[in-house]
């Protein structure tokens, strides 16, 4: 590694312990690079900025989030949250099962890991504390059942990285669905568990019958149906993965009209939020993607790939080192920021190694998903603290059990 690069890096890693807004960082740490090296041509910086945010598959990300929002507004999270208290009122910690419910749920329809962590601060954490629901445990479980959201489809993790590795974003929909699907199981039993233990009660102690069931589906049953469009219309050919964001957005229109719910305020609220969204996403894409020029023009992914074949002869060794490695930079750096620096780094390393490209994908995506909730600085921690207005320091002390978990849930990936 040059001593330019070096000292750009220092700069970078300096900027974000300093808790300088991402984007910033990476974008100081890489014009160190461009001022400090006379080699390097000042315009590329530019240039690189816009090119990173030219891919057309990444217009999925302000389709999906549109998508979501709108949802939001137009009264289908509130059906979907129904339909879910109706399938899990009888599970112990009945709100609290709600609460992972619904994450998977709206994990098929917005894609967002913040906007759900968001939005459940908001609409369930408060009536959980009503129910006697301690406000840490609450904070937690909001926080952790969020990072279900970027592996079931249509996730903004899974489009980032099929973006960058040019891994099919469609297989990458459809392997999410079952790892999604895992998380979401084994976090439920943890509640119960939980919950159980500490005397959390259920919603009702009346058993679900099928009138019920229908009752509370037939509302939430056009909303149930877009992950299955979604997956589908990629499977079969219908449309590709940015086309269907269009799609989503369509129709969740559409079902703001058929239940009556759609305002002006709200879509001009709905569009304001994504705008937002989106900006504060493709400005840390524009900024990674200058500093991975950088690492590509020092030849960095070469060198690091022949070290690791010279010196790690295993790819379960290298695959346990990974993930440590991820964990520790989960830590510290934000998810789709990392993700635009180190994919083009491991993932043409693990493909020497011989590992499936959509296995190892899935894999970084769940690294990526477990250092949000991780401290000092996952981002889901933050928002949800924030929102709750719960103390970083009892809601670490309450995550515990759920950062066993997902270990647990993470060693499946050594064995394929």
């Amino acid at each position: 590694m040059s001593d330019v690069l070096l000292a750009a890096s220092i700069a970078m890693l300096v900027l974000l312990f300093l808790k300088v807004p991402v984007y910033i960082a990476v974008l100081g740490g890489s014009m160190v690079y461009f001022v400090a090296n006379p080699h390097a041509n000042p315009i590329i910086f530019a240039q690189q900025t816009i090119v990173g945010t030219e891919k057309i598959s990444l217009l999925a990300i302000p389709f999906f989030v549109c998508a979501g929002i709108v949802m939001n507004y137009t009264g289908v999270t509130r059906r979907i949250m129904n339909f879910c208290e109706v399938i899990t009122a009888h599970l112990p910690g009945g709100l609290a099962q709600v609460n992972v419910m619904l994450s998977t749920v709206m994990g098929g329809l917005s894609g967002s890991n913040i906007a759900d962590a968001a939005m459940e601060s908001k609409m369930l954490v408060p009536e959980m504390t009503k129910k006697g629901f301690s406000l840490e445990f609450s904070a937690v479980v909001t926080a952790a059942s969020s990072m279900i959201t970027p592996l079931i489809p249509p996730g903004i993790s899974m489009i980032l990285y099929g973006c960058i590795a040019n891994v099919s974003i469609g297989k990458l929909f459809v392997s999410g669905i079952g790892i999604g699907s895992l998380l979401c199981i084994t976090m439920m039993i943890l509640v119960g568990i939980i919950s159980k233990k500490r005397g959390y009660g259920k919603l009702t102690d009346e058993k679900i019958t099928f009138n019920k069931f229908m009752s509370a589906l037939k509302p939430a049953f056009l909303p149930l149906l877009l992950p299955i469009i979604i997956i589908g219309g990629i499977r079969i050919g219908v449309f590709t993965a940015t086309e269907a964001g269009a799609v989503a957005i369509v129709y969740a229109f559409m079902l703001g009209i058929v239940y009556r719910d759609m305002k002006k305020e709200a879509i001009y609220q709905s569009l304001k939020e994504t705008v937002a969204t989106t900006a504060s996403i493709m400005l840390i894409v524009s900024a990674a993607s200058v500093f991975s020029w950088i690492l590509t023009k020092e030849q960095i992914p070469q060198a690091l790939t022949t070290w690791m074949l010279t010196t790690i002869h295993s790819k379960f060794v290298f695959l346990v080192v990974v993930n440590i490695f991820l964990l520790i930079v989960g830590m510290f750096i934000e998810g789709n920021a990392s993700m635009i620096i180190l994919v083009p780094l491991l993932a043409p390393i693990a493909a020497s190694y011989g590992i499936n490209e959509i296995h190892f994908a899935m894999m970084y995506i769940f690294n990526n998903a477990i250092g949000a909730l991780s401290p000092p600085m996952g981002t889901l921690m933050f928002v949800t603290c924030s929102i709750t207005k719960c103390r970083t320091a009892p809601f670490i002390k309450e995550a515990v059990p759920f950062y066993i978990l997902l270990v647990i849930d993470l060693l499946p990936h050594y064995l394929f």
